[in-house]
């Protein structure tokens, strides 16, 4: 299978792009290395390969959930810049223009 300058122009229409005569002869050259490189893979005896969902190994790195007290309602609101009884006040952004 190869790839044709029109199989570029193609691609390059669904996705909305515009290359110069050059670039697509460029392309074509480059997506057929590449197909021609997926064909000498295909070439390697791969049958005692397990698959691999990933190529380094996953462990989880997050600690463990440790549960801890939590700030007050008054020490939340200790710092505030403004407050209204037991509450946040906040300028109003809603229907602002």
């Amino acid at each position: 299978m190869s790839v044709t300058i029109q199989d570029v122009e193609k691609i390059a229409a669904l996705a909305r792009l515009e290359f110069t005569p050059e670039e697509k002869e460029k392309f074509t050259r480059q997506f057929n290395d590449i197909l021609a490189y997926m064909e000498k893979l295909n070439q390697l005896d791969t049958s005692n390969v397990e698959p691999l969902s990933h190529v380094i190994e996953l462990k989880n790195v997050l600690r463990e959930d440790v549960v801890k007290p939590g700030l007050t309602q008054e020490q939340a609101l200790q710092n505030a810049p403004a407050k209204d009884d037991k509450f946040f006040k906040v300028p109003k952004v809603i229907g602002e223009k």
